[in-house]
């Protein structure tokens, strides 16, 4: 039915081109079809101007029958002159071609043209002729969408869902359905570490988008790409050197509305130490209070908390052109504020659903400073080599308060109707630094021109992510007729993570292109190796009140005038986040690939050996505290291209991929952090998956399109992370992974782009249904009424797999008065957010829709002014369980019948307003 009312709607806008009013037409690039948008036409009779619109259309009215001449017009195009006949009816449209000037003539201020990578036309062209199944999001587009980060842009591309932080901004992609472990991200084609502390999936907001030229998501894979994504990759292609001299500024200045709304709570950043006593004095030392500093205790509130957004980008080329020089940085200082509820739960006795235990009322003020630099440097030393160094650098770091209020909902003090409870406070102030640095040498050469050339590859990079001085600080405290008292204090925790990543990357591909009955055919063979040192370190310490009790009013009115003993005086570094880790892949791989006539076929096999192990520094009697995972993976894949008709063409493909643990979750020991302790394990094996795919593409011209695709996924031994109980004690819960049989995944994607004169449309509608079948716990009483845990199979949906996402983007582009106008919705459809150890009670997250708006205003040539808007719906991020128990029914906030309430995230609006300098 879709399909169909899109092609009704194509017809329907043909008809309405060919029906005239005057006089219609559009103007063309001669060399590449391309729609030209800009153009100037003067009707030479009367001096009456249009310009061409999105789609290349520009229209007259009211003219009188008879000869008329246009003058067309446009700075990177030869002037041309044209006589139109009009008659006294309905006209037919007039097709116009330019040809572009050359260089020369352009003089010194023009930047050249044509296929410029950021361009619409060359992300089309992209999908067009890739092998691989590809979505391409171009730099134009990211630089008129709302979207600040790679993470919040890539939720516009077909088949993608983000995972939020909570600040309610984008940080992992979901492809497909396929959980963030699933995909991998690369910065150039160049695959890059993780800087989280325990997977090696990147989180995308580390990444400003104003420093791309276009995101490619690969949901495909040929032999020459690594074997490890089941969902898809992400590339991000950095921006290049242009040909003549370019100059991009851009500056902004905004507010996020719930700090406007309440204060920002902050903390002593300077106070924060960035080594622990034990890393300062050695092991042996026994740490005393002076050895903790009092800024993270020191938390003060502002009233007026600006963000801000500044980047800058120069390029060049040099020396007739054989040497390109690009520059670009970016800045961000964004404040954030978050309203959440959680509602600590447990399933006790024979309850189907769990019960509430707790309630968590959340505060978070979080300012981030989101650093990017890169430099790309390439030399054309002749028409058959060239060399290009590449590196970039980029940094986040977050300054996180967490101000709580716990609430006991199961003692007898609990009396929500008189507004009584047991409650206490806790608050945190963390510092989280986490850097990403990429440096690659490439060479292109072509050793025997049209025969055989050669490519090759040397990268080192570096992740690293750092928590220093994490620190937490409680109080007890009584409500009392709906006023909430603090008592006395309790406790600090004062802890240390530390963890960085270390790559060497070595890679080399020769390609023989060989004439076989006709036909030109490339035979590609090549290898990789990367060594990957991974280092964690972790240490808490734990602090008590000296004067117990100290009271609240009495004893002390600010947490820095408390006085504490130190419970663990060498501190805590046995853990499973303090350990070493390496991992070392060799791969190789033979490839071919030809086009006959109508048909275009790559296909081969690549070979991955991996060796991947950890030794834990400290280990607590924890089984196989050093241990080695060693195994060869042969992944075969085939690509398939028919192009029946013009613009016309049908892929298929076929690739077996796999997914590797991450160390943290296979190194046994165990941490405490957010809501659950987690745990690694060491029997999780990798998971291995085959992968379908067809999809039907039009692309009547160069900005327009329709894409039509299903996939299937079978995957052995799937990772996913669930809930177990302690076998020793069933009351302690802990969070850990686990390979779960053979889940399936298939689905529909729908891509579709249009533009007419000034309005353009872009929507995605991606059908996902995905099905694993695990282990769950269930209780029964038996016959002497004894509570007994049975294990049950359930089936359901991949963890983090929304049934439903689509995408909605209607664009305005007015050349004349030089408005452009954005207003895009996104929607992710209901998905499971934890998978719990009991039947019929895994954590789902709401179906929401994410509304933006972005508009821009040029002024001249040069300059322009833009305002972006976020979240304009104020969509929560609810997270909660099918079905209830009617123990909860006197729970503030547990107002459904069939559902139970986990937890609800507000994040509100967010507002920039900016200007940009183009030369």
């Amino acid at each position: 039915m879709r399909t169909i009312l899109i092609t009704i709607l194509c017809l329907f806008t043909s008809l309405i081109a060919v029906k005239a009013d005057g006089l219609k037409g559009h103007v063309y690039d001669q060399q590449t079809g391309e729609p030209l948008v800009g153009v100037t036409i003067v009707l030479d009779q009367t001096k009456s101007v249009a310009l061409s619109g999105l789609d290349g259309s520009f229209e007259f009215k009211n003219l009188q029958s008879g000869k008329i001449v246009l003058l067309i017009s446009h700075l990177s195009y030869k002037p041309l002159r044209r006589e139109v006949v009009v008659g006294e009816k309905d006209n037919p449209p007039v097709n116009i071609y330019l040809s572009e000037r050359s260089s020369k003539s352009l003089g010194e201020v023009v930047v050249a043209g044509g296929n410029k990578a950021a361009s619409e036309k060359t992300a089309r062209k992209l999908e067009q002729h890739a092998p691989q199944v590809l979505n391409v999001m171009s730099g134009a587009a990211i630089e008129v969408s709302p979207d600040l980060t790679v993470a919040n842009v890539i939720q516009r591309i077909s088949g993608v869902s983000i995972e939020r932080s909570n600040n309610g901004d984008g940080q992992y992609a979901i492809l497909r359905g396929m959980d963030k472990r699933y995909n991998y991200t690369l910065i150039n084609g160049v695959k890059i570490p993780s800087p989280d502390n325990k997977y090696r999936y990147i989180p995308l907001d580390i990444f400003p988008s104003d420093l791309l030229d276009r995101l490619e998501v690969y949901k495909s894979l040929t032999p020459n790409m690594e074997g490890d994504a089941v969902g898809g990759v992400v590339n991000m292609v950095m921006k290049d050197a242009p040909n003549k001299l370019e100059v991009n500024v851009n500056l902004a200045m905004g507010y996020s509305q719930m700090l406007m709304d309440k204060d920002y709570l902050g903390f002593n950043t300077s106070g924060i130490q960035s080594k622990s006593p034990y890393e300062i004095h050695g092991k042996g030392y026994e740490a005393v209070a002076s050895d903790f500093g009092k800024g993270t205790q020191d938390f003060k509130t502002k009233n007026f908390t600006p963000n801000m957004v500044a980047g800058l980008s120069l390029g060049q080329r040099f020396f007739n052109n054989k040497l390109g020089v690009l520059v670009a940085g970016s800045y961000q200082n964004n404040y954030r504020g978050t309203t959440s509820t959680f509602y600590d739960n447990s399933v006790v006795d024979t309850a189907k659903t769990a019960v509430i235990t707790g309630i968590q009322n959340r505060q978070y003020s979080e300012q981030q400073q989101r650093m990017g630099l890169h430099n790309k440097i390439d030399y054309v030393i002749n028409d058959n080599n060239k060399l290009t160094l590449y590196q970039a650098y980029m940094q986040l770091t977050s300054f996180q308060t967490r101000d709580q209020i716990n609430t006991n909902v199961s003692n007898g003090d609990y009396k929500p109707e008189l507004g009584n409870a047991q409650i206490s406070y806790q608050r945190r102030a963390r510092k989280t630094n986490q850097q990403i640095y990429n440096a690659t040498l490439h060479g292109d050469h072509k050793l025997i021109p049209g025969v055989l050339k050669a490519h090759w590859s040397a990268a080192l990079s570096s992740a690293r992510n750092e928590v220093p001085d994490n620190t937490t600080v409680g109080m007890n405290g009584i409500r009392e007729n709906f006023v909430e008292t603090p008592t006395n204090a309790t406790e600090s925790n004062r802890r240390w993570e530390r963890n960085t990543d270390n790559d060497a990357t070595g890679n080399l591909d020769l390609t023989y292109t060989a004439n076989i009955a006709d036909t030109k055919v490339d035979f590609t063979a090549g290898g990789m190796y990367r060594d990957k040192q991974r280092s964690n370190f972790f240490n808490n310490y734990v602090l008590r009140v000296a004067k117990s009790p100290s009271i609240y009013g009495k004893d002390f009115n600010d947490y820095t005038e408390l006085n504490w003993d130190v419970q663990n005086g060498k501190g805590a570094v046995a853990n499973a986040l303090t350990y070493n880790a390496s991992e070392k892949i060799s791969a190789g791989y033979g490839m071919f690939k030809f086009k006959a006539n109508i048909w275009e076929v790559v296909g081969g096999v690549r070979v991955e050996h991996t060796n991947q192990g950890y030794e834990m520094l400290f280990a607590l009697g924890e089984p196989r505290p050093v241990n080695y995972q060693v195994y060869t993976d042969v992944l075969p894949s085939l690509s398939i291209k028919y192009e029946f008709a013009k613009h016309q063409q049908l892929r298929g493909s076929y690739f077996r991929s796999l997914n590797r643990p991450g160390f943290f979750e296979i190194v046994p020991g165990k941490i405490v952090q957010e809501e659950y302790q987690e745990r690694g394990n060491p029997d999780l094996k990798r998971a291995i998956a085959d992968n379908l795919d067809l999809r039907y593409e039009l692309f009547p011209n160069h900005s327009d399109q329709l894409l039509v695709g299903i996939f299937y996924k079978r995957i052995q031994d799937p990772i996913e992370q669930t809930i177990k109980a302690d076998p020793t004690r069933p009351q302690d819960k802990y969070y850990s992974a686990g390979n779960f049989g053979t889940a399936t995944n298939y689905g529909l994607e729908l891509d579709y782009i249009k533009f007419f004169h000034k309005i353009g449309f872009k929507a995605n509608y991606t059908y996902t249904h995905s099905s694993i079948t695990t282990d769950k716990t269930s209780r029964i009483r038996d016959k002497d009424g004894n509570i007994l845990p049975i294990i049950v199979q359930q089936t359901r949906p991949l963890y983090g797999q929304s049934e439903h996402i689509g995408n909605l983007s209607v664009l305005y582009k007015d050349v004349r008065t030089g408005w452009d106008v954005q207003l895009a919705a996104a929607y992710t459809g209901p998905r499971i957010s934890t998978v719990s150890q009991f039947v019929d009670n895994d954590y789902w997250q709401k179906g929401f829709v994410q509304m933006d708006l972005s508009l821009e205003k040029r002024f001249g040539n040069h300059f322009s002014v833009y305002a972006k808007a976020n979240n304009l719906l104020n969509t929560p991020a609810t997270i909660f369980i099918k079905g209830a128990n009617p123990e909860n029914a006197d729970v503030i906030g547990q107002t459904s019948k069939t559902e139970t309430l986990i937890k609800k995230e507000y994040y509100k609006q967010t507002y920039l307003l900016g200007v940009r300098y183009k030369l």
